[in-house]
Formats: C-alpha cells, structure tokens, sequence
C-alpha cells in the first residue's frame, strides 16, 4: 500500500504513523488543487456567488444596470447594508421618537434651538419611517433576495443531478490513499459504494470510479439563514406599520372594551386603523397584592396578580382568568399586560344642603415602593357654595397605605393597607376644564382656584382615615372618606408579526451553526486493474475547505473498504506499479521526486487519516 503528499516526500522521510505498517491517507500542504485540474469534480462545491473584479460597465443603461445589480447582489454589498442598518438604528434608541413620547419630543425641541430644527429636517425623530433608513431597509431586502434566488436553483440543480465523476489523478486532490488488491475491480467499488451508502453519502457508479459527496446541509443552513433572514425583515416590517400599544388604568368593578375611545393614551403604526382592533373585553374583578414582610428585603412584591372576567368577540361567553406580572392574557395577536398597581380612596362628596355631587373612587398614582400617592380629586358639575352659587371643587390628595404616626414621616411605611390615611386639602372655584385645553387628570390647575382657610387663616388640610368626614368651612359641604379600592395598569399591545419574526429568529440560528459546522466533502474511490493483473485501488476525498475532517473520514471508509479487498502479497521486485502507473502519469510524477513508499503486511483496519505539519508550504504536484 502507498500513501501521496505534495512536494518532495522523500524529505519527509520518517517512521511510519503509531499503530504499525499501516495505509493511511494524507493531507496536502496549504496549497490546493486548482479546479481546472480536476474539473467538474473540484467544482460547485458551493453555491456562493462568484465575485467579479469592479470593471467598469461598458457605456449604455443596460450596461450600467447590470453592473449595479450585480454590486447590490453581492455579498460585500449585503454585509456593508447589514452593518449600515444597525447604524441607522442607533440614533432611534438614543433620541426621543414622536411615535413612542411626544412630550419628550416637544421637550427636546423647546431645550434645542438649533438641533431640534435640524434632527426634525432629517427625521430622527422618526428614524424607523424615515426615509433613508426605508431606503436602506429596502435595498438590504432586495440584495438578499437576488443573493438567494440564483443560489437557491443551483442548489436544486445539484442535488437533482449526481456527484461528479472522479478527476483524472487522484493524487493531485488533498486526501489520499491507495493499495493493491486481489480482488478484482467490480468486488472494490460494489464494497465501496456499500460503504458509502451505509454512511450517508450520494453515491453512484461513474466509469471505473465510485463517485460519492456528503453534506448538502451546509449549502441548506446557509440559504436557510438568508431566507430566515428575509422573514425578519418583512416580519419587522409588518409589525412597525401595523403595531398598537395602548394603557389602561381601570379600578377594581370597572371594565374595558377595547375601542380607541376607551384608552387612556394609544399609539399606532402609520398603516394601522381602527378596525384593525381585537373585539374584546374585560372587567377586573379584584386585585391581589402580597409583601414580604420583614428581612432586608420587607416591602418587596411577592404576589401581583389581577383577576378579571374577559369576553371575545360582541357575543362571546364570560371567561375567567388571572393576569400576572410577565404572564400577559393573549387575545389574538393582541397582548394584555399587568403593568402597574396602585389605590383609589373612595370619596363622598356633598355639597351645602347635603346633596350627593360626587362618589366615586379617585385612582392615585404612587410616589415610592411603598406606594405612597399623590394625584388631584376633581368635583366638575353639580356642586353649589352655601351661598347656592355653582362652583367647582378640586382636593389635591395624598395617600399612605400604612402610615407610621405624627413622629415619623409623612411617607407610608409598607406598601399594603396597614393603616391607611388619606390627606386632603380643598379648593373651590374654576377647574379650568371648560377651556378647551387638555390637562392631567392627577393634576391640579391652582391659577383659579382658591384654597379654603380655617379659623385662623391658614389652609384646610385634614388627615381621614376611613369612615372619618371632613366639614368645609362655611357650611360649604362635607367629604367622606369611605374606603378604598385598587387599580391595576394594563397595557394592550398588537404587534402582528412577532411569531414570524421569532421563528426566523430561531431558524436563522440553526441555518448559521449548520453552515459553520457541516463540511461539504466529495469522495472518490476507483479501482482498475494493472499491467500484472492486480487490482489498484485509489480513494481521494475533497471538501470545500482544508479541514482535518475530510482526511480521517476518507481513512475509516479506506478500512471498511481495505477489509472487503485486502492488499495483495508484495512481489519480491522493488519495482511496482504505482497508482500513478495506473493513471499513465509515473514518468510525471517521477520527474518530481515524489517517491511512495511500500508498506508490508499491512493490519486489517486503517487508522485515521494523519495530517503532515511537515509538508505545508511544499509546491504543488
């Protein structure tokens, strides 16, 4: 038996590998075969585009056309799109976008005299329907589309037609490995194609050789991380133009339907319309709020959890469910999320001759972790001053869940309802309101309203616990604090799209680690009988890339096939011919100085092909 190397072996010179006088095969050094050299074999081992040096187009709009499609095209063109998207994307997550706040726009705009103006001209503060960063969004998704299409149907092509017959020298190709036989020709390929076969290779008979090639997933995972690729875009795409976020605070008994006019804010992708809503609807029944109660970490939420009645559609049944911090109710492709928490203190409020003007509860939003609250209680219509003259009332609030007692601060103490108290302090007059100008629910406008005073010219301002009544001054009316209930935040999301995006996500991580760790390799195994009516048998194996791989897979089917066809008695004479005599090509290959050498009474099975580090950098045969 023989082994090949490129360049000069007999420099090399040396014991043969661990294991005894074994066949092995051999990796060449860092230069590889020419394709021209082995033809249709060394050929389409990929299907990646050939790059073109940037010639200039000949004159004319056909010539241009085509010079720029194949530039798009390209793969340097589609990394430099790639790389330019991820910097367009920056500025929309560093400036404030009017889509997401536009009172942090409006905010930017007054403190910015000269950016504000420009970032306006060139869109940044709608970076995402911009249109340069449309433009790219839009190129990238061409460019990846003619990268995929002409790989996708020479792929096809490949994998309908058969791996392509073997080169004319074996020898010339990176792994190789060769020994005479006893057995004749038909016997060697019969076994090898059964070897190959049995290992998943594409085999098949071609002229004297077996033909076989292995590892068509690469070539799948990589056009599947492109088309995986694609998906995300358009999925991206769909779900910025189609999105909706909208919040909610709804308190404990009340419900929600979701209609644009039932939102507390609501913001929208520039294709969505309202009909593009969910039917449906829901009544939060209760809240439930539990704390850890001592340790370092006393105060911290243990338990949020929302339970509610929902129906889908306009007639459908009542059903019943909990919502939960990161456990969202999904309706659809619509979300609904448990977002924040807080107290409503249920007031009565009566004016002069004891009539009932208000009675509701007034969600209060919280300050810290222990929920102490603050908003603004607005009495709008039906209130009359002892003198019987229409007015209008606002108590600017403050709640403690728990609160300490008059030697600690004014905060609360613990989040729950250990020893509520609420703090009011009344004004009358003009709400402001009816002006047409749209103002904070949880905010006061003082400018024409007059705060009521005491005996002693100071402003009212009462701590009620619940039950306990406080008078105004003047016979004015009275306000009780009943009770309190809880709110809950939610938040209502459309995003259409997310599931495509999501599994072009996972797909493209599989695409890419299938392109990264699956070699695609070509193995040939020709046997022809010699001058002396031996058989010769010769594997070569090839693979895209030189790789350890190719060599130790082409010597365990050299051992399946080396026991089937065992090598033959070594005759006495030093002369023999070599694979390269069975080729016609001895006289070539002696001119080189590549010696092979003999090995005797060589063991049943191959080892594993061996790399030669001594070999690197010789010239090719």
């Amino acid at each position: 038996m023989t082994t090949t190397d490129s360049g000069n072996r007999e420099k090399n010179a040396g014991p043969p590998p661990a294991g005894g006088d074994h066949a092995n095969t051999a990796r060449r050094g860092s230069t590889a075969p020419d394709d021209s050299d082995l033809g249709a074999a060394g050929s389409q081992l990929s299907t990646a585009p050939q790059e073109e040096a940037p010639n200039l187009p000949s004159l004319g709009v056909i010539g241009w056309a085509r010079w720029f499609w194949r530039q798009l095209t390209s793969m340097r063109v589609a990394l430099l799109l790639l790389f330019m998207l991820s910097l367009a994307a920056i500025p929309g997550s560093l400036i404030p976008q009017s889509g997401q706040d536009e009172t942090q726009v409006a905010d930017f705009m007054k403190r910015h005299d000269t950016l504000g103006p420009v970032y306006e001209k060139l869109g940044l503060f709608h970076v995402y329907s911009s249109v340069w960063f449309s433009a790219i969004y839009i190129l990238l998704f061409v460019s990846l589309i003619g990268c995929i299409v002409p790989r996708t149907w020479q792929f096809v092509g490949q994998l309908r037609g058969r791996p392509p017959g073997a080169p004319k020298r074996l020898t010339r190709l990176p792994a190789y490995a060769t020994w005479r036989t006893e057995a004749t020709p038909e016997q060697v390929r019969e076994a090898a194609l059964k070897a190959l076969r049995k290992r998943r290779f594409r085999a098949h008979l071609a002229g004297d050789a077996v033909a076989a090639e292995k590892g068509y997933l690469r070539e799948v995972g990589n056009l599947a991380f492109h088309v995986a690729l694609i998906v995300m875009l358009v999925a991206f795409a769909w779900g910025q133009l189609y999105r909706s976020e909208g919040n909610k605070l709804i308190v404990e008994g009340g419900g929600f339907a979701n209609v644009l006019t039932q939102y507390d804010d609501f913001k929208s992708g520039n294709l969505f319309t309202a009909e593009d809503l969910n039917a449906f609807s829901f009544d939060l029944k209760d809240f439930r709020g539990t704390y850890e109660n001592s340790g370092p970490n006393k105060g911290t939420p243990r338990v949020y959890e929302a339970a509610v009645d929902y129906t889908v559609g306009t007639g459908g049944k009542p059903r019943s469910t909990k919502i939960e911090v990161n456990k969202p109710l999904e309706i659809g492709d619509s979300k609904v999320y448990l977002v924040s928490h807080g107290y409503a203190p249920v007031l009565t409020v009566r004016d002069g001759n004891g009539k009932v003007v208000f009675s509701d509860a007034a969600p209060l939003l919280p300050l810290d972790s222990n929920v102490t609250s603050s908003g603004a209680i607005k009495v709008m219509d039906g209130y009359r001053n002892a003198e019987g003259k229409r007015e209008q009332l606002g108590f600017q609030a403050f709640f403690l869940p728990t609160y300490g007692g008059k030697n600690t601060a004014v905060v609360s103490q613990f989040p729950a309802l250990g020893n509520p108290v609420l703090n009011l302090q009344p004004y009358h007059g003009d709400l402001g309101v009816d002006s047409g100008v749209p103002q904070s629910v949880y905010r006061l406008e003082k400018r024409k309203l007059t705060a009521y005073k005491n005996s002693e010219g100071e402003n009212v301002r009462v701590n009620l616990k619940p039950g306990e009544t406080m008078t105004l001054p003047g016979g004015n009316g009275s306000v009780t604090f009943d009770g309190v209930k809880e709110w809950a935040g939610f938040q209502v999301t459309q995003q259409p799209g997310s599931g495509w995006a999501l599994g072009g996500a996972i797909t493209a991580i599989f695409g890419l680690a299938g392109s990264l760790f699956i070699q695609r390799r070509r193995v040939w195994v020709r046997a022809v009988a010699g001058a002396d009516g031996v058989t010769v048998v010769e594997m070569a194996g090839l693979g895209r890339s030189e790789s350890a791989k190719v060599p130790e897979e082409l010597g365990d089917l050299a051992a399946v096939v080396y026991a089937e066809a065992p090598a033959a008695a070594e005759p006495e004479s030093d002369s023999e011919p070599s694979a390269a005599d069975a080729e016609g090509g001895d006289a070539s290959r002696r001119s080189q100085g590549a010696a092979a050498p003999t090995c005797a009474a060589p063991a049943a099975r191959l080892p594993a092909a061996h790399a030669d580090s001594e070999t690197e950098g010789t010239e090719k045969p």
